[in-house]
């Protein structure tokens, strides 16, 4: 199983200091702690897309590419790149790219995005929300097969008659993952395109979403693909203190300023210090605790999903660097050794089985 973290880069106001981070600052941070997640042994870090005052990163690659040349085996991937808004040959060009920087590490996870500013700044109208996203994944994952492309052009997108596309991966193909958030569609789209799935569990309890995977593979196998062949990841939100109340009283007040900023835009109400800690029970969604709970939560979440990569995100809105630096060690050096060795003792039982 691959462990790995990721992150929307947010700025403003630190709610448990008052100390103000701005975009330059963040950034700086941000690299520092992709760097360390490197150095511990940690597979991926993602980086999310967005257009709003509160996150730093519009640019996913560009703020990866800062990072490529400190590290040198953690794969670098956006989380998401908000396609529909954007355009599939550039951001081609972009991660390809980021993949020689890094010598072949560079990936790319596609979703239509959670948010919706991009699609005003960039022209695009919300009634096209999924044909947009279709057809751009569809020439998207088009540039990944060859040098040269012949596109018959479509609603959102032009003709291209044999033009190469520069500059290539060093990858043979560049990996392209699709993020979902609950939409059986969207699972079943991933599955006929035989594409790997990203599951974003944010809320309730992550055992209700299992259905999703299943569906995944059994439309894999009516697409004649091989589910085996398929990789799957699931994206939480957690953090990984010394004691469990460490956890919970670090990251609550960044978590909840940024939940409650998002809720009264979308009509949800607030979240109590009480309700966050409730969900970092053993069935909630929130992966916050210490070292041994988290550990305890990925397997016992493991053997529901059955999934490849389990990915974290621990800085979800405006928090001290040190402590978070400080998680990113706990998780790279606590948890990520036991979850993979209770992984790998099963594999020989699974082989004999």
């Amino acid at each position: 199983m691959e462990l790995g973290l990721y992150t929307f880069a947010d700025v403003g106001i630190d709610p448990a200091s008052g100390v103000r981070v701005s975009p330059a600052e963040r950034l700086r941070n941000l690299v520092e702690e992709i760097e360390l997640a490197d150095q511990l042994g940690l597979e991926f870090f993602g980086l999310g897309e967005h257009h709003r005052p509160d996150y730093a990163v519009s640019s996913p690659a560009v703020a990866l590419a800062a990072a490529a040349t400190r590290t040198k085996n953690i794969r670098l991937s956006s989380a998401v790149s908000v396609l529909s808004s954007d355009d599939p040959i550039r951001v081609f060009q972009q991660f390809s790219t980021l993949d020689n920087l890094t010598g072949g590490r560079a990936e790319i996870m596609a979703g239509r995005g959670s948010f919706i500013e991009s699609y005003p700044l960039f022209g695009y109208a919300l009634e096209d929300y999924d044909t947009l996203f279709a057809e751009k994944l569809e020439l998207l994952i088009k540039l990944t097969e060859g040098e040269k492309i012949d596109w018959p052009g479509g609603q959102h997108t032009p003709k291209i008659e044999g033009r190469g596309v520069y500059p290539r991966p060093v990858q043979e193909k560049l990996p392209i993952w699709i993020a979902v958030g609950g939409t059986p569609q969207s699972v079943a789209r991933a599955a006929m395109l035989g594409l790997p799935l990203a599951l974003a569990i944010i809320g309730g309890e992550p055992h209700r979403f299992a259905p999703l995977f299943n569906l995944y593979r059994d439309a894999a196998r009516k697409f004649d693909r091989d589910p085996s062949t398929l990789k799957t990841s699931i994206n939480v939100h957690g953090f990984v203190g010394e004691t469990t109340q460490e956890a919970i009283d670090t990251a609550f007040p960044a978590h909840t300023d940024v939940m409650n900023r998002i809720g009264r835009e979308r009509g949800w109400g607030p979240t109590s210090k009480e309700q966050f800690a409730a969900s970092a029970g053993p069935r909630g969604a929130n992966f916050a605790g210490s070292p041994a709970e988290v550990t305890d939560k990925i397997l016992a979440n493991h053997e529901i999903f059955g999934f490849d990569r389990f990915v974290l995100q621990m800085a979800i809105g405006v928090m001290d660097h040190k402590k978070l630096m400080k998680a990113i060690e706990l998780y790279g050096t606590k948890v990520a050794p036991e979850v993979r060795k209770a992984v790998a003792s099963k594999q020989p039982a699974l082989a004999q089985a």
